[in-house]
């Protein structure tokens, strides 16, 4: 997938929950929180109560980032 067309789907898609594949064959269930013009930040589902790993550390943040030029694949989860 191009890194662009990643890009407007992860805008589009942004607080929702999603099934991303990369391209080292993993999946990734969660909800994105944030996208950067390199990154899709997601919260997986198995997060401790909104709490995950952030940015500066442990506690509330975005989850943790996939690079848009790693995604090949984005769809909404159930």
């Amino acid at each position: 997938m191009d890194p662009n067309q990643a890009y407007n789907m992860c805008c589009k898609y942004q607080g929702k929950r999603v099934r991303i594949n990369d391209n080292q064959g993993n999946l990734h269930v969660g909800t994105i929180t944030r996208v950067d013009n390199r990154k899709v930040w997601i919260m997986p589902d198995n997060d401790f109560g909104g709490y995950g790993i952030g940015f500066w550390g442990f506690g509330p943040g975005f989850g943790y980032g996939i690079a848009l030029g790693a995604i090949t694949g984005i769809a909404l989860a159930s």
